[in-house]
């Protein structure tokens, strides 16, 4: 039976809306700072996953597989509260981390600002992703 519009906006029960790929977004947001970290998605099983560890886990439309957010690097988020919007189709995992969550070195993948239709950075990078992400 398909809810409508108000039963899910105002019920209790976490009924998250996929996408057609069985994806939702995600974004991650520091805890403390309130800043925007990334965005990422997750299916079924990263929410159970996440929600059963306490640490993010999300799945990687690049690589058709779940990923363990700091599994390499070691930068880990452990969630503090996942929120959901009115209409279940978006999650916000407020996190805790230990240093940068952007493979780029910088803490957060949103380090740059559109200014004038050019980019302009913000940040600077506050870990080398050479020495986190031991490539082989």
């Amino acid at each position: 039976m398909t809810q409508n519009n108000n039963q899910v906006e105002e019920c209790l029960d976490f009924t998250p809306k996929f996408d057609s790929n069985a994806l939702i977004a995600a974004i991650a947001q520091d805890a403390k700072t309130g800043q925007i970290l990334m965005v990422a998605y997750m299916n079924k099983e990263a929410i159970d996953l996440t929600i059963q560890t306490g640490y993010a886990t999300y799945f990687s439309r690049s690589r058709q597989k779940l990923w363990k957010k700091g599994e390499q690097s070691g930068h880990l988020q452990k969630v503090e509260q996942m929120l959901v919007d009115c209409d279940q189709d978006c999650l916000i995992l407020k996190v805790t981390v230990d240093a940068g969550q952007c493979h780029t070195g910088h803490q957060s993948c949103f380090y740059r600002a559109v200014e004038n239709g050019k980019l302009k950075f913000i940040a600077q990078k506050n870990y080398d992703p050479k020495k986190a992400y031991k490539k082989s």
